[in-house]
């Protein structure tokens, strides 16, 4: 059979489907349709009346579910490939010249020899070319046909994995893994876990989900919270909840739905969630600009749900620092990892936050002496990453040449950090072109470590300058074999190991050495990659980082995490059909497909803010950076 005609029965359904999509199984996917429908009406009649037959999202008002799009194949057929045929150039070359063999006492004119054979010679190299051609089509043909079968197979994994309440959905449980008979919370729906989901449901215009998924949380923040007699402040979101049917009050053959969050009290070292807080208020700022839908952030009660969180983040304390100040396991490293004190991802978080609630508060009387604290919190913590966090060659050769002890209002080395704290991995691993934000920051500390959403999105939020954005990428481009390897994306970078792994996690037999949060690889990742890449207009590298998640992730099953340096085996505790990863893939899709969507996600650099501080600077001499050309002074 020639390789055209195998292209060609390949698009007709002669060759057995080894995969399927929209446009060329259609019977298949009915059947899968059929299946899904079947198991919403065992669920819940209302819910097959709502999702089985409409789809998700199609309660939005004057919105109607999107009929299923048809895409015609076109292929250009062939009349033949194995051979040269008369209406090619070179066939009617070689008819011409073969009335030419004048055969003279039986021999060939030599010249006419010569050219039967370079007619030969370019025969097959034409039948090469075109076999080529031909098998490059086919593969082509293969690659679209399966990469469209893994988007097809994520949505339909997305959407089984919604959980309704009363009727309507409201949530994504964290994982529907059918090989592990112990759930433990992961049936829950998780306020970080879920912000994929929602971003990809909004960008496919389905809204409801999301709406209800903010609502109903808010209400969760008011809910009495405590462990052991003690109540954390007001404002504090759960890091997840469950849906629970109990017996009706007074009535024990009626039952209802009740939500029943966990704010940490619960969960594996008792940690409440810093973070569930911040990308609520992140996640309602998508939905405004996605929706245009501002109702939702007008509302009384989402207003005030705000300024609880905001009041709760900027509360006066003891640290002298702009940044906040958290225990071990508050963010997505939810184990004891050595993050404790001011870890980059809940500062990156906390920024992006705070822009996000300047654009929603609704100016009020009320608002004023909030607005005027965010906006001063906003300045020093945007100096004080930029500053004291940024690393590259130039930087580290600065510390490495540090003096300590120095007791004054204009020391250099302002954290005393020591020159010995600048581990021999970094010296090699520092690329000349690139750099990024360490992990932490403390007195007499830095954490060298990278951690991936930490620099990602100080890029989305404009936390890095446009400058140190592009160096991030750079790095992350240079130590691609180290940061991306076989599996997007190193959740941090190097491991601990030996006795630092035994003292900093405790002997964690989780987050041992290049798995789970100790450097294992998080596919779901995936998606602040490609908003940071996006901004930066770099989108070629987010592309290439989902070319390499596509050749393995949807036949592992979507996994939670990888282990290993090079991310080669699935992660040895690690669930399967992680419904972030999936979702993190789908809105690292959509996003490449539509790059101008990432603007619900965007902040961009206030050039208010720097105005204000480079006031404040000039201001007060206490917070000019560098030594004194006069005379120095000192405290006593």
């Amino acid at each position: 059979m020639g390789t055209s005609e195998a292209v060609l029965q390949v698009l007709s359904g002669a060759v057995p489907r080894l995969f399927h999509s929209d446009s060329c199984f259609s019977t298949l996917d009915s059947i899968y349709a059929s299946k899904f429908r079947l198991k919403c009406s065992r669920r819940r009649a209302s819910r097959y009346l709502q999702y089985g037959v409409r789809g998700i999202g199609s309660g939005v008002p004057n919105k109607k579910a999107d009929p299923p799009s048809l895409q015609i194949c076109k292929c250009q057929k062939s009349d033949s490939v194995s051979g040269v045929t008369t209406e090619d150039g070179n066939g009617a070359w070689f008819v011409d010249n073969a009335k030419n063999l004048n055969p003279i006492n039986g021999m060939v004119n030599a010249p006419n020899v010569l050219e039967f054979q370079d007619l030969q010679h370019l025969t097959q190299e034409n039948e090469g070319l075109k076999s080529n051609s031909a098998n490059g089509t086919l593969r082509d043909t293969f690659h679209k046909i399966s990469v469209d079968s893994i988007e097809d197979e994520a949505w339909d994994l997305l959407r089984e994995s919604v959980v309704y309440y009363c009727g309507s959905p409201i949530g994504t449980i964290a994982a529907k893994d059918p090989t592990s008979s112990n759930t433990l919370n992961y049936d829950q729906v998780f306020i970080r876990d879920f912000i994929p989901s929602g971003i990809a449901f909004l960008l496919k215009g389905e809204y409801d989900i999301v709406r209800n998924f903010i609502l109903h949380t808010l209400q969760l923040q008011s809910w009495e919270k405590t462990m052991d007699c003690h109540s954390p402040g007001q404002g504090l979101m759960p890091a997840s909840f469950k849906v629970r049917t109990v017996p009706l009050d007074g009535d024990d053959s009626a039952t209802e739905e009740v939500l029943d969050p966990d704010f940490g009290e619960a969960a594996i070292g008792r940690v409440a969630p810093v973070d569930s807080g911040l990308w609520w208020i992140i996640l309602l700022r998508a939905y405004g600009k996605c929706s245009g839908d501002l109702s939702v952030q007008e509302r009384v009660d989402v207003q005030t749900g705000i300024k609880m969180i905001l009041r709760l983040c900027i509360a006066d304390g003891f640290d002298m620092f702009p940044t906040l100040l958290v225990t071990d396991g508050s963010c997505m490293i939810d184990r004891r990892m050595g993050i404790h004190g001011h870890p980059l991802e809940i500062q990156a978080l906390f920024y992006s936050a705070l822009l996000s609630a300047r654009e929603m508060l609704a100016p009020e009387d009320g608002s004023a002496d909030l607005l005027r604290a965010l906006n001063n919190r906003l300045v020093a913590l945007s100096f004080h990453i930029r500053e004291y966090y940024w690393v590259d060659m130039k930087k580290l050769n600065e510390i490495y040449r540090y003096k300590t002890e120095e007791y004054s209002y204009d020391a250099v080395n302002k954290f005393n950090i020591y020159p010995d704290q600048i581990s021999p991995w970094l010296v090699e691993w520092m690329p000349n072109k690139g750099g990024y934000l360490i992990g932490n920051l403390q007195p007499a500390h830095m954490d060298f470590r990278f951690f991936s959403l930490g620099n990602l999105w100080s890029v989305v939020s404009s936390l890095s300058t446009m400058d140190q954005s592009h160096a991030i990428l750079d790095l992350i481009e240079a130590k691609w074999a180290d940061l991306v390897a076989g599996m997007p994306l190193k959740i941090c970078y190097p491991a601990l190991e030996g006795q630092e792994w035994q003292i900093i996690t405790g002997s964690d037999p989780k987050n041992t050495p290049w798995s789970y949060h100790n450097a294992g690889a998080w596919p779901t990742l995936l998606w602040q990659l490609t908003v940071a890449c996006i901004k930066m207009d770099r989108p070629e590298i987010a592309a290439k980082a989902v070319e390499v998640a596509e050749k393995r992730i949807s036949q592992d099953k979507w996994p939670e995490y990888y282990d290993t340096k090079r991310g080669r085996f699935i992660g040895k505790q690690s669930r399967l059909f992680q419904t972030w990863s999936i979702a993190g893939y789908l809105v690292a899709k959509l996003l490449l497909a539509d790059p101008s969507k990432a603007k619900i996600l965007i902040t961009e650099e206030d050039s208010e803010l720097v105005n204000a501080f480079s006031c404040m600077i000039s201001a007060n001499p206490r917070r000019k950076r560098g030594r004194k050309n006069l005379k120095q002074t000192y405290i006593v």
